[in-house]
């Protein structure tokens, strides 16, 4: 699925990122949040600006199959905040909510 940002029309591939990786604004929304805008950390590569994407779950170990989302229970997941940058493409992974948004 994707969807399309309405501040800037970027198509966004995955339906899973809240916020567009072109302009940080978020879906749904016509205009980048404020915070959004002010709060962002530096690429460690080039110091440009990352671009918040959202907030992944990460699954640690192997799938269930048969016991599906039960079996989702019994495995590790860690949630992160995922950046990136437009000029270099580095991707930064920061615990979720440890950077003030």
């Amino acid at each position: 699925m994707s969807w399309q940002c309405q501040h800037c029309n970027t198509t966004i591939d995955d339906d899973e990122f809240e916020v567009c990786w072109n302009c940080n604004c978020e879906k749904g929304q016509t205009a980048p949040a404020q915070s959004l805008r002010d709060i962002s950390p530096d690429c460690v590569r080039c110091k440009s600006a990352l671009t918040f994407l959202g907030t992944k779950g990460f699954h640690e170990g192997t799938r269930w199959g048969v016991l599906g989302e039960l079996g989702e229970f019994f495995v590790n997941k860690e949630n992160l905040d995922m950046y990136a940058c437009k000029s270099c493409g580095k991707v930064e992974f920061f615990i979720a909510g440890f950077i003030n948004r």
